[in-house]
């Protein structure tokens, strides 16, 4: 009888991070590992981590009942365009989640989350699809966080943000508490550097650092 096949989809850094957490996850499933694989479109080898690494189109030829693949890949904006690809080419979007996860109440989690050891998601929060929650990183009560976010590990989101699409919430930054009448709100495509203490609302695509966070200007 066939049976479904789960891919990893990027095997570096972030694809190896995310691979023992599928492997357990699906162990957990009573699904054997030799039905977890990379997908990588420049594979550096045949096998990462002891696992197997196909292209893409490779993956979608072998036998399988269903397909389902956790993209692993850190660029916000290349995570969107391989998820278009895989939905046009049936590969169902997998939600990857360590054991030690918290989940508290009322949380609606999105198709395709990457969510690492000890992310915690407290109470009444909204969160969309393909996101990116690194190792230690939380979000607080009555957030609204948009599609393919990132937040990487030790990021830390208190309670009444509103996160838009494609931003980047850098480690160890905080976002300081909204108000339920009037969110702080990080805008679409916005960049929070490492270690930003995030006070005010940041605007769409812009970036910011520093304690208190302000915008960033380089230098010419």
């Amino acid at each position: 009888m066939t049976q479904p096949l789960f891919a990893v989809y990027g095997a570096s850094g972030c694809g190896r991070g995310v691979m023992p957490l599928a492997r357990a996850q699906l162990v957990g499933q009573c699904i054997a590992d030799t039905r977890l694989v990379f997908i990588d479109d420049q594979p550096a080898a045949p096998v990462v981590n002891g696992q197997r690494v196909l292209r893409y189109t490779e993956f979608l030829q072998q036998e399988a009942s269903e397909r389902h693949a956790v993209l692993a890949i850190a660029n916000s904006k290349v995570r969107e365009q391989l998820a278009a690809r895989c939905k046009a080419d049936g590969v169902r979007a997998w939600t990857v989640s360590a054991d030690n996860v918290v989940r508290m109440d009322d949380v609606e989690l999105g198709e395709g989350a990457a969510l690492s050891p000890f992310v915690t998601l407290t109470s009444n929060i909204r969160i969309g699809r393909h996101f990116h929650a690194n190792l230690y990183s939380y979000v607080e009560h009555d957030c609204v966080i948009g599609d393919f976010v990132t937040f990487a590990p030790g990021a830390k989101c208190n309670g009444n943000v509103v996160i838009e699409d494609h931003a980047y919430i850098g480690s160890g930054a905080v976002i300081k508490q909204g108000r339920p009448d009037k969110p702080l709100v990080i805008g679409r495509g916005a960049v929070v550097g490492m270690g930003a203490v995030v006070t005010r609302d940041v605007p769409a695509g812009s970036t910011v650092v520093g304690n208190p966070a302000r915008l960033f200007s380089p230098k010419g």
